[in-house]
């Protein structure tokens, strides 16, 4: 038998063959019920797929719109909105540090106008939404939430979710503003008022998706995840929450890479450890024990080379989160690794999706490769890495000290130089990069943003403000500052502040003059 040794990109070893002796103390769980490793319910996709999500935003309101229309229409069953990186980081596109970055990565929203244009005919108590968004979720909260009024729909009706996770963005992404003790009581403010007001809503969305992105292996992306919201249930539990009511809706978002078996087991080890944990931190509702989570294929596994190729990595990724058991899936367009997605590239990725649950057979059992020797063994094999990580981190406190340390992000670099480096020594070969290469690359056109779109936006702002009631401007920026000197609840007084159509940029600031910004 051939002696050479494989590892996954987490130093896993796998073994030429799996048998029953890998798996001695194998007791075979039922699907919904606790630690939910085969998944959070009894018939899992028989009773209801996965929703199908696909991230889009770009430009104006009004362009993204129409994406929106055209992909509900092919039969998307919840939208996801990406927000330029003004928006992201809370200036208003007329600031002068937007410039240049208006309505690139996302679409810009300054005001609550912005948001009534990007909903346009789309009824929200009818779509679930999902927003990727953190140091400003709370505004951009807001502005839903008093759409939603404007609509007059019920808010006990209204599902979707924040992302509003800061501790990643300190740790890999890096689009926060204020240090980490404030951006901590935004959260939890957060917490507090939708578990009253917004009770469908999932008001955090704890991401190991960027933590990948930055360069993570699959064991880091779990532990570091996991670790962060063991810190978001701890400041919850200060505040005086509780986390039997809180904790249904915290919800996480996970990525998913090429090594299938690595990544099914990555996404059966993490909902086990997290039953573990909110049971070990007094949880007791069983919808307070279950990890739910939205899956995104890797953005950082697409490749600008022969960018057809990505269509394959993109099922693989695809087929590894539905036999993972997830609940939200969004698949990357083939043409990403050099634009956002066009309409075709859009389209295919939603298909891929379509043809995994309707042709594929995936969906017709659930935990397909429960009992599989390989699959039980490398659950087991991450799950035990992942606690020695995370043991680490309590050892330091937890993971706002591990994040002040620099351990977590010490930890992602050191495992994306070693990745890069099996790329160019090619120990690790990405198709059509370092091997199987062509000479010529047939182009393939990318999806172009217009600079002028931050001409429409400052022009749009600036008829916000001759139009609007000046006075009541100034007392809603006023009652933020206040409230925020105070331990007063945010989310009142910004969901009165944009109904009063203060900017993103205003209300932001009025925090930076109080929390400082963090560097």
């Amino acid at each position: 038998m051939n002696t050479k040794k494989i590892f996954t990109d987490s130093e896993i070893e796998i073994k030429p063959i799996y048998t029953a002796q890998d798996i001695p103390d194998h007791t075979i769980e039922l699907p919904g019920s606790f630690p939910y490793t085969r998944g959070v319910q009894e018939d899992m996709y028989r009773g209801k797929l996965w929703t199908m999500r696909q991230y889009a935003g770009f430009s104006t309101a009004e362009e993204s719109n129409k994406r929106y229309h055209y992909l509900l229409s092919q039969g998307v069953m919840g939208l996801s909105v990406a927000f330029d990186l003004p928006t992201q980081i809370g200036y208003d596109s007329d600031h002068e540090l937007s410039e240049g970055e208006v309505g690139k990565v996302g679409v810009a929203i300054d005001s609550l106008e912005d948001m009534e244009l990007l909903f346009k005919d789309i009824n929200l108590e009818e779509v679930s939404t999902s927003m990727t968004i953190n140091a400003t979720g709370f505004i951009l909260l807001a502005f839903y939430v008093a759409l939603a009024k404007n609509q007059g729909a019920n808010l006990k009706n209204i599902a979707g979710t924040i992302q509003n996770d800061i501790l990643k963005e300190y740790a890999a992404r890096g689009t926060y503003i204020y240090p980490p003790k404030a951006s901590m009581r935004i959260i939890t403010d957060i917490f507090e008022w939708c578990s009253i007001h917004l009770p469908k809503w999932n008001t955090i969305s704890i991401s190991g998706y960027h933590i990948r992105e930055a360069g993570s292996t699959a064991v880091q992306e779990i532990a570091f995840t996991l670790s962060n919201g063991k810190a978001y249930v701890k400041a919850a539990l200060e505040k005086g929450l509780n986390i039997d009511v809180f904790g249904k809706r915290l919800s996480f978002f996970f990525n998913a890479h090429n090594h299938l078996f690595e990544e099914i087991a990555k996404f059966r080890a993490a909902r086990k450890m997290w039953a573990v944990i909110m049971k070990s931190l007094g949880a007791t509702d069983e919808k307070a024990l279950m990890l739910r989570f939205h899956t995104q294929t890797g953005g950082a596994t697409l490749t600008a080379q022969q960018p057809l190729n990505n269509i394959s990595r993109v099922t693989i990724q695809t087929m590894a989160a539905v036999l993972g058991g997830t609940q939200s899936l969004h698949t990357n367009g083939f043409d990403e690794a050099f634009s956002l997605p066009t309409e075709e590239a859009a389209r295919i990725a939603l298909r891929t999706q379509q043809i995994v649950a309707f042709e594929s057979g995936a969906a017709d059992t659930v935990d397909p490769l429960a009992g599989s020797f390989f699959i039980e063994s490398l659950t087991n094999d991450v799950e035990q890495k992942a606690w020695e990580l995370i043991q680490k981190i309590d050892d330091m406190g937890g993971s706002v000290s591990a994040i002040e340390n620099g351990f977590m992000q010490d930890e992602i670099a050191k495992s994306a130089y070693e990745y890069q480096r099996k790329i160019e020594n090619q120990e690790k070969i990405i198709v059509g990069v370092n091997k199987f290469t062509i000479d010529k690359e047939t182009p393939i056109p990318g999806f172009k943003i217009d600079d002028t779109i931050r001409n429409i936006q400052s022009a749009k702002i600036a008829a916000l403000k001759a139009n609007r009631n000046a006075e009541k401007v100034s007392e809603s920026l006023k009652a933020i500052t206040i409230a925020a000197s105070s331990t007063q609840n945010l989310m009142p007084l910004v969901i009165s502040a944009v109904e009063n159509h203060c900017t993103i940029g205003e209300i932001a600031d009025c925090l930076r003059d109080v929390f400082g910004e963090y560097k």
